[in-house]
């Protein structure tokens, strides 16, 4: 499958139970773009436009660049009311944006999907000589016996998770992309779940299994006793570092 396809038939659980990012992340990009009367940002793989509409807080227009129609299509009509938000039918390594015109570029659980050399010619096209490049993970993290178990149950589990993990970015490769410098700022994040949600965030990942799978029933019914055994009050948390790396291409 395409990395621009994975999501189309999970659009409705990315929006629903997967998670936001830290306001303290959204003041840090707005102050790094400088005070421009004009700040404008391209969020690029931008989907549902989680990352997005955090943004058109703080930009004077954000970009919303994203190929995959289902999840654009969502962006577009929950993020119509913004006068600042501009949506873009197009690839990270071909953006269609003119050259030098943005502050900023974020990027958003989406850079591990892009051809890294030919995204990073986009954004020295696209970017002001001023402006900086911004990848952004919210990395799960295995803190809890609940959390333990569900990264085990993906790895044994889950379609394809763990090729999708080899595939993930390196230090390596994060310093080889920023030749100007970067500097890398970690945030706490987390999402309080009920059972129902438990299985919410695990559809929204593209490698879970689907309902038509034998791992889709197991998968649940394991959940279900790590969730009995370890909620509290009716409630399990997931928690991420929410991974920034911020600087120049």
């Amino acid at each position: 499958m395409k990395p621009t396809e994975r999501f189309s038939d999970r659009v409705e659980s990315y929006v629903k139970f997967r998670p936001s990012y830290p306001t303290e992340l959204i003041e840090l990009l707005a102050a790094e773009a400088g005070n421009a009367d004009r700040k404008i940002c391209a969020d690029i793989g931008s989907g549902t436009g989680i990352l997005t509409e955090l943004l058109l807080s703080r930009f004077n227009k954000v970009f919303a660049v994203e190929p995959n129609t289902k999840m654009r299509s969502y962006a577009e009509k929950s993020l119509a009311q913004y006068p600042n938000f501009v949506s873009i039918t197009a690839d990270a390594e071909n953006t269609t944006l003119a050259t030098d015109s943005v502050d900023l570029i974020t990027v958003a659980q989406a850079f591990h999907w892009f051809d890294r050399p030919k995204f990073l010619l986009e954004c020295r096209r696209i970017l002001k000589p001023i402006g900086y490049v911004a990848l952004i993970w919210n990395k799960r993290i295995t803190d809890t016996p609940f959390l333990e178990i569900y990264e085990s149950l993906l790895k044994t589990y889950a379609t394809d998770y763990n090729e999708i993990n080899h595939q993930k970015v390196t230090v390596e490769q994060i310093a080889e992309f920023f030749a100007g410098g970067y500097r890398k700022v970690v945030f706490p994040n987390s999402q309080l779940f009920d059972l129902p949600g438990v299985y919410g965030r695990l559809d929204s990942s593209s490698f879970a299994p689907k309902q038509d799978k034998p791992e889709f029933d197991i998968m649940r019914s394991e959940l279900k006793k790590a969730f009995d055994e370890f909620s509290d009050a009716g409630m399990i948390s997931f928690n991420y570092e929410t991974e920034l790396y911020l600087g120049k291409p």
